[in-house]
C-alpha cells in the first residue's frame, strides 16, 4: 500500500506522536508482518520532529480532524486520525494504519494526497484542519 503526499519534502510530526507511532510500527510488525505498516514507516522516515508546543496549528497530527476534498468529484470527507484501538468508522475515526490516515499525517491545507483504492487511486486535497489537539490545548499525554 502506497500513500504519497504530493510534496516530496518532509512532513511534520510531534515528537510524542513520532515515538508512539514508532512503537506502533514495531508492535504491528511483530503481530502482522511488514505489509500493514509499510506506508506509515515510509512517512516516519521523512518526518521532521517538532515539539508539541511548536507544531503549527494547521499541521495534521494524531487525533486531528481534517476535511479532505476529492479532486475528481469534489466531494468532501472529514476524518479524525486515531490509533488503531480507537478506530470507529461510524464516527469517522480512522486508524493511522489506514492508507488515508497515513497519507494525511503531517500534511497541511493545500497539500494533495494520493492513496490506493480497490479500483485505482484516490486523490484528495487537504482542505482544512478542523481540530488539532496541540492547537486546542487538549493533548493526550
Amino acid at each position: 500500500m502506497k500513500s504519497t503526499p504530493s510534496t516530496s519534502g518532509p512532513i511534520y510530526i510531534t515528537k510524542v506522536d513520532y515515538q508512539r507511532l514508532l512503537e506502533l510500527v514495531r508492535l504491528e510488525r511483530q503481530q502482522t508482518g511488514n505489509r500493514v505498516v509499510e506506508g506509515l514507516e515510509r512517512e516516519l522516515k521523512r518526518a521532521e520532529m517538532v515539539d508539541s508546543y511548536e507544531v503549527l496549528p494547521d499541521v495534521v497530527t494524531m487525533n486531528s480532524c481534517v476535511r479532505l476534498r476529492n479532486v475528481t468529484n469534489d466531494s468532501t470527507l472529514e476524518i479524525t486520525l486515531v490509533y488503531p484501538r480507537h478506530a470507529d468508522i461510524k464516527a469517522n475515526k480512522i486508524s493511522i494504519l489506514a492508507p488515508v490516515a497515513t497519507a494525511v499525517l503531517g500534511c497541511r491545507p493545500g497539500d494533495t494526497v494520493v492513496w490506493p483504492m480497490p479500483k485505482g487511486e484516490a486523490t484528495y486535497l487537504v482542505e482544512a484542519v478542523l481540530h488539532q489537539p496541540e492547537a486546542s490545548g487538549d493533548m493526550v499525554s
